[in-house]
């Protein structure tokens, strides 16, 4: 396995902890991993694993909220509405992080 492969496959590895109505971000998944400031590479593993439907990545979305990975489902509006039926409240466009934002591993800010 490269190392690319063993990046993805530890992004796999946290989406598929995070928890039905909360969400995470791109950013914090990149730091738990050890790659902080390799946000886009994250989402370079979501986009490789697209076919996937049993991994929750409607959860992942960008550290403002926003639903910037909804161009990749089949619909533009099937993130936000696999979102709101777990429970997702939005503000205006995007996923009101100060009720549904998960921390990978402990994490407990935004700033990523």
């Amino acid at each position: 396995m490269n190392v690319g492969e063993n990046i993805f496959e530890k992004v796999y590895d946290i989406v598929k902890k995070i928890p039905v109505g909360k969400v995470t971000t791109y950013g914090a998944i990149a730091q738990a991993i050890g790659i902080k400031s390799s946000a886009r590479m994250v989402g370079w593993a979501l986009n490789s694993d697209r076919g996937n439907i049993t991994m929750p990545y409607h959860r992942v979305v960008n550290r403002n909220g926003q639903l910037t990975g909804k161009n990749y489902f089949h619909t533009p509006n099937m993130m936000r509405e696999l979102l709101e039926s777990e429970g997702i409240s939005f503000v205006n466009e995007s996923v009101d992080m100060t009720k549904h934002y998960w921390a990978p591993f402990g994490m407990d800010n935004l700033d990523d």
